[in-house]
C-alpha cells in the first residue's frame, strides 16, 4: 500500500494562521448572502488537521460553532461537501456508517466501500469516533442491521486486525490458495467461512501472492470465482475486498466512475471518496482512472457537476491528467498487472441460450404455421419457439417447415412480423454466417457506412467464422465481401478491414521472445510518422493471435511506461483509432468490449437497435452471460434493466428472453 508515501492532492498550507482563517471565514459569512468562493478556496487549500485548528480558533474568537454557521449559510450538495471536509476523517467515516445503518433501509454500498478499504488504524479510529459521537457501539449497530455471511465479514473487517507485519510465508501462500480452491471451485456448495477467514485476516502482500497462486490452480481469477460462488451483498463485499487488496486506488477509480455515469450522479459516493482520499492517494486514483476510462477524472467531474460544488470537487481532484503523458510508476505497475492477469486467466465463456431439451422440429414447424395462419399473428407463440431453441435447432425447423408444408418459413415470418421484432426474429433464424454477412451488408448499404459495426464484426469473429461469413456473403450478394469493403471504405481503415477479412490471424499461445520483439517494434513505431506508425500497428495487431497480443501489450508497458490503449486514443484518430481500440479492448477482455458496445447502443437519445440486435443474436449462444456480468460490473446496472427501460413490446420480450437472468 506504499505506507508513508504521500500521494494526496491536499497538503498542509505553509504559513498557516488559524486565527486569520477563522476571521476570513467569519467575514465571508457576514451580512446578506455569503462569499462561497472564498469559503471553498480556503477550506480546500488547508489540510484536515489545519481545518480542526480553524474550528477551534473560530470558537475562541467568535464564541460560535463554525460547522453550525456553515450549515446555516450553505445549502444542498455544496453544504454537504464543505461540512464533511471540516470533520476529522474518523468522524466522517463514523457518520457515513451511522447514516448507512440508521437511515431508512441500509445503504450497503456505503458500508461495503468504507469497510473494504480502510487500514487497521483507520478502523480503530472510526470505532472510537462512533462511540464518541453517537454513544452507541458501531459493532452492535452493524449487527442489528445486516445478516448472514455479509454481516460476519463486516465484523471481521471491523476488528482491524489484518496482518500488517510484512512477513510472507511461501508455504502458507500455497496452502491458502489450495484452501480457497477447495472451499469454492472444487466442490458443490461453498465454504464461505474459509473465504471470510483468509480474505479478512491475511496481509495485503500475502494475499496478492495467494491470488496469483490461485489463478494457476483454478485457471480463473479469484474475482471470477467469487462471482460464480457467492451472491448478493456478500459477493459485492468480497469483490470489494479483493479489489482493495489488488489496488485501493483502482478500486476508488471504478467507484468514482460509477458514481458519475449512469442515470444521475451518486453525490454521496462522490463526496465521500473525494474527501476521504484527498490527503491519501488522489494522485494514484487519477492515474488509475485515466488508465481505465476514456477520460480524466477532472474532465468527468467537470462535465457531471456544476457551480461551487464543482469548483470544490475540482480543487480536491487537483490537475487534469488528459494533459499528462507517462504513467506514475504505480500506475505502470497496475497496467502491467492488468495485462498479466488477462493473459493468465482462462475465461469460461458461458451462453445464455442453450439447445431445448425435448426438441421436436415437426411440432415446432406446425406450431409456427398455426401462429401465422388466418387473421392476426400469435407473436407470443413465435417468440416462445424461436427464442428458446439453439441456432442448429432453428435450422432444422426451417428445413422441416419446407418439407412438411412446402412453405418458406423466412418468407412467412417476414410477412407476419414488422420492424424491430421482425429484424430480431429473422436474425435468429439465419445461420450465424448468413447473419454476419447480412449485418456487414447492412452496415455498408445506403448513404452512410456504419464503421463501428464493420469493426465489431471483423475484430471479434474467429478465422473460421470469417471464412463462413465470406462464403455466405458471396452466396447472398454475388460479390465478395472484400470487394464490398474496398468500394465502401478507404485509406488505412480500408487496409485494416481487408487484412481482418482474410481470416488469417495466427492462432495459438504467446511466443515470449517474439512478443518482446513485437512490443519493441510498437514502441519504436510510436516515434515514427503517423503513416508508418499505423502500418506497423496493423502488421502486428491484425495478424498475431489474441494470447500473443496480450503478452505484447504487457511488455509494451515495460518498454514505454505507457499503456497501449492510451497510445491508440492519443496518437490516432477516426476510424483507424476505433479499429485498433476495438482490437486492444477485445484482446484485454472481449465480453467487456461487447458490454461497452451494448451500453453505447442504448444510452443517450434513441437506441441503435441494429447494434442491439446484432450483439444479442450473435452472442447469446457464445458469451452473453459473461457480457451481462461485465455490463453489471462496469455500469452498476444490469443489462436486463437497461433493455427493459430502453425497448418495448414483443421486441423487448424477445430480447429479455435472450438476455436470460436479471443479475
Amino acid at each position: 500500500q506504499g505506507v508513508g508515501v504521500f500521494r494526496g492532492t491536499v497538503t498542509d498550507a505553509p504559513d498557516f494562521d488559524p486565527s486569520a482563517d477563522a476571521e476570513a471565514l467569519y467575514s465571508a459569512m457576514k451580512g446578506i448572502g455569503s462569499d462561497k468562493e472564498a469559503i471553498l478556496d480556503l477550506v480546500t487549500s488547508r489540510s484536515n488537521a489545519q481545518r480542526q485548528e480553524v474550528i477551534a480558533a473560530y470558537k475562541s474568537n467568535f464564541g460560535k460553532d463554525l460547522i453550525d454557521d456553515l450549515k446555516y449559510e450553505l445549502t444542498g450538495k455544496f453544504e454537504r461537501l464543505i461540512v464533511s471536509l471540516m470533520r476529522t476523517p474518523a468522524y466522517h467515516d463514523a457518520k457515513e456508517i451511522h447514516d448507512a445503518v440508521k437511515g431508512a433501509g441500509t445503504n450497503e454500498r456505503c458500508l461495503i466501500e468504507v469497510m473494504a478499504s480502510r487500514t487497521n488504524q483507520q478502523m480503530h479510529d472510526m470505532v472510537a469516533a462512533y462511540k464518541d459521537a453517537y454513544g452507541s457501539d458501531i459493532e452492535e449497530d452493524i449487527i442489528a442491521d445486516t445478516s448472514g455471511h455479509f454481516k460476519k465479514m463486516l465484523i471481521v473487517l471491523l476488528q482491524g486486525t489484518r496482518d500488517e507485519s510484512g512477513v510472507v510465508d511461501a508455504d502458507l501462500v500455497e496452502q491458502d490458495a489450495q484452501d480457497l480452491y477447495a472451499a469454492g471451485e472444487e466442490q458443490w456448495g461453498t465454504d464461505e467461512a474459509k473465504f471470510i477467514m483468509i480474505l479478512g485476516n491475511r496481509s495485503v502482500t500475502h494475499l496478492r501472492m495467494v491470488f496469483d497462486a490461485y489463478e494457476k490452480i483454478a485457471e480463473v481469477s479469484i474475482e471470477d470465482s467469487i462471482k460464480s460462488e457467492l451472491s448478493g451483498d456478500f459477493e459485492r463485499l468480497m469483490l470489494a475486498v479483493v479489489q482493495c487488496i489488488r489496488s485501493v486506488p483502482m478500486f476508488y477509480a471504478k467507484r468514482l466512475y460509477k458514481s458519475m455515469k449512469g442515470l444521475g450522479t451518486a453525490d454521496n459516493t462522490l463526496i465521500r471518496i473525494m474527501i476521504s482520499r484527498s490527503e491519501i492517494d488522489m494522485l494514484d486514483i487519477r492515474e488509475c482512472f485515466r488508465l481505465r476510462y476514456e477520460t480524466s477524472l477532472y474532465n468527468m467531474i467537470k462535465d457531471d457537476t456544476s457551480g461551487d460544488y464543482k469548483r470544490t470537487l475540482l480543487n480536491l481532484c487537483g490537475g487534469d491528467d488528459d494533459l499528462a503523458g507517462e504513467f506514475f510508476p504505480e500506475a505502470a505497475q497496475i497496467a502491467y498487472k492488468m495485462w498479466e492477469l488477462s493473459a493468465m486467466t482462462k475465461v469460461q465463456l458461458r451462453p445464455t441460450l442453450r439447445p431445448a431439451a425435448s426438441f421436436d422440429p415437426a411440432a415446432d414447424a406446425q406450431a409456427l404455421r398455426k401462429a401465422m395462419k388466418g387473421f392476426g399473428t400469435d407473436e407470443d407463440a413465435i417468440i416462445d419457439i424461436v427464442a428458446q431453441r439453439s441456432n442448429t435447432q432453428r435450422q432444422e425447423i426451417r428445413q422441416t417447415f419446407k418439407s412438411l408444408l412446402g412453405r418458406d418459413l423466412m418468407k412467412d415470418l417476414k410477412s407476419e412480423l414488422s420492424k424491430n421484432l421482425e429484424r430480431l426474429i429473422i436474425g435468429l433464424m439465419l445461420t450465424p454466417a448468413e447473419f454476419d454477412a447480412k449485418m456487414m451488408r447492412k452496415a455498408m448499404e445506403g448513404a452512410g457506412t456504419d464503421e463501428h459495426a464493420l469493426i465489431e464484426i471483423l475484430v471479434t469473429r474467429s478465422n473460421e467464422e470469417i471464412h463462413a461469413m465470406n462464403a455466405a456473403y458471396q452466396n447472398a450478394y454475388k460479390k465478395s465481401l472484400e470487394e464490398a469493403i474496398q468500394s465502401d471504405t478507404s485509406g488505412h481503415f480500408c487496409r485494416i478491414l481487408v487484412s481482418l477479412v482474410q481470416g488469417a490471424r495466427e492462432e495459438g499461445p504467446a511466443d515470449v521472445e517474439r512478443a518482446d520483439a513485437d512490443a519493441q517494434e510498437l514502441a519504436d513505431a510510436c516515434n515514427a510518422e503517423s503513416d508508418d506508425m499505423e502500418m506497423k500497428f496493423m502488421s502486428i495487431l491484425c495478424t498475431r493471435s489474441f494470447p500473443h497480443l496480450r503478452r505484447v501489450f504487457q511488455e509494451f508497458v515495460r518498454c514505454t511506461n505507457k499503456d497501449i490503449e492510451q497510445i491508440v486514443k492519443k496518437e490516432m484518430s477516426g476510424d483507424v483509432k476505433n479499429a485498433f481500440y476495438a482490437i486492444v479492448r477485445s484482446v484485454k477482455n472481449q465480453p467487456s468490449y461487447f458490454a461497452d458496445r451494448l451500453y453505447k447502443a442504448m444510452k443517450g437519445l434513441g437506441t441503435d437497435d441494429r447494434a442491439l440486435i446484432r450483439i444479442m443474436v450473435s452472442r447469446c449462444e457464445v458469451d452473453l452471460f459473461n457480457i451481462r456480468k461485465e455490463f453489471k460490473e462496469t455500469h452498476d446496472v444490469s443489462l436486463h434493466e437497461f433493455i427493459q427501460g430502453d425497448t418495448s413490446g414483443d421486441y423487448r420480450k424477445t430480447l429479455l428472453v435472450l438476455c436470460g437472468g436479471e443479475d
